[in-house]
């Protein structure tokens, strides 16, 4: 599982969507949010959102970080043009988060809910299941009021409704509020699970009339369930983490993914680390990145990513090129071997061998680079075509004078992974 942030925006216009689908019970949301960036005409706004000239409204950053508030990073209660003229003030402000510095590009605007009573809920996933936070003194101290949090877990053979989560509930929750906040943890669980949510909190929420609203949330998703869920998700970016600047390299992949059905993802973890990664498919990413952890070269471990969706084979040139051309940009200074995992599972419908004339092409290009760091590449893949891909990597090797061992499906898919780094321990 690979978990990646959304925005806060994203989040609730997804529990807007399927409200009616896993919560409801007589209960509403009324799910209004708006993301404005730096590009955003925020005068034209009031054209598509009537509501924002109609009611008092909250704005705050919304860049995967916390503790906005307490940052005074919050406009509470303000009219559109109050808020307008914050954002503009704001907008593309450099401001530092606890020790990490970055610039103010995104905000959600929301209604204002003035409100008393105010809760948590959080659900994240764990090995045995997942486990849902509950508590009802929710708000920015929740971490200093601990002790009032209820923890219930939900094994994975578990069905939700056969969860006794009213008993589970603390004592003080208020009794004509056990059954919605029953009803509502129940449905954000099914929310939870069926779009492949890693984790969701939820702090605070407050109940008002017959209206639940999330005031605060944080989520993560299970971003190798895009295939399975990239529809329910609708237009979905993952943007990178506050403070988190996308280096040279990583705009131009993030640009050809843009532009193409596949999906192309780079993200360099350690410019100067000897083990490389160039695999298919986004579970099998997390796969090789794991056993590499696990192998005890987490240090080492230089970039994450992922090739799939049936790039063509000059979108594959130009990923392989871009990894290449920064995996031989220094040599090791112990004079260790660069290592370069070519991998993936078993494709589906990705033509190994289509992919494969790509980057045999970046391969030749960096050949005497490749030579001068000392690498040796590992291959293995299987999938429609794969043994004319495995061919030409096999032929590629004697060509190019470079070590190259190759494997088909036939071999464990980490299996490579420990052949390759048994020598470099």
């Amino acid at each position: 599982m690979a978990q990646r942030g959304i925005r806060e925006y994203d989040a609730k216009r997804m529990l807007a969507k399927y409200w009616l689908d896993y919560i409801d019970r007589g209960y509403k949301y009324h799910g209004k949010v708006v993301l404005v960036g730096s590009d955003t005409d925020i005068d034209a706004l009031p054209e598509k959102y009537e509501w924002l000239k109609k009611e008092k409204l909250v704005a705050k950053p919304d860049q995967l970080f916390g503790k906005r508030g307490k940052h005074g990073l919050i406009k509470l209660d303000a009219t559109f043009d109050e808020i307008k003229k914050w954002l503009k003030e704001m907008m593309n402000k450099e401001v530092t988060v606890g020790k990490v510095t970055d610039k103010l590009t995104h905000f959600l605007i929301e209604p204002f809910t003035p409100h008393k009573e105010e809760f948590y809920v959080a659900i994240k996933s764990n090995r045995e299941g997942d486990t849902i936070y509950f508590s009802n003194h929710g708000g920015v101290d929740i971490e200093s009021v601990w002790d009032t949090v209820a923890e219930i877990q939900v094994d994975i053979d578990q069905d939700i409704e056969d969860v006794d989560i009213t008993g589970k509930l603390p004592k003080d929750t208020p009794e004509d509020k056990k059954e919605v906040i029953t009803d509502f943890i129940k449905g954000l669980f099914k929310f939870y699970l069926d779009l492949h949510y890693a984790y969701l909190e939820i702090n605070p929420f407050t109940i008002v009339d017959k209206e639940i609203i999330p005031l605060d949330l944080v989520a993560r998703l299970d971003d190798t369930a895009a295939f399975e869920c990239a529809s329910k998700w609708g237009d979905l970016e993952f943007p990178p983490p506050f403070g988190r600047k996308l280096s040279k390299e990583e705009a131009y992949i993030k640009e050809l993914d843009e532009k193409t059905g596949a999906s192309l993802k780079l993200t360099v973890l350690n410019p100067k680390g000897r083990v490389w990664t160039m695999v298919a498919g986004g579970g099998a990413s997390v796969i090789y990145a794991d056993t590499i952890v696990d192998l005890g070269f987490r240090d080492e471990l230089a970039n994450y990513g992922e090739y799939s969706g049936n790039p063509s084979t000059d979108e594959t040139y130009e990923y392989a090129k871009t990894i290449l051309d920064l995996m031989t940009r220094e040599k090791d200074p112990k004079g260790r071997s660069k290592i370069l995992i070519i991998g993936g599972g078993i494709a589906n419908f990705t033509d190994v061998a289509k992919t494969f004339t790509g980057i045999i092409k970046a391969l030749r290009e960096y050949k005497d680079k490749l030579k001068k760091v000392n690498a040796k590449i590992y291959v293995r893949r299987g999938g429609p075509n794969y043994q004319e891909g495995l061919k030409k990597m096999r032929e590629l090797g004697e060509e190019l004078g470079v070590p190259i061992e190759v494997y088909g499906p036939e071999t464990h898919m980490t299996r490579i992974v420990s052949m390759a780094l048994k020598e470099e321990s």
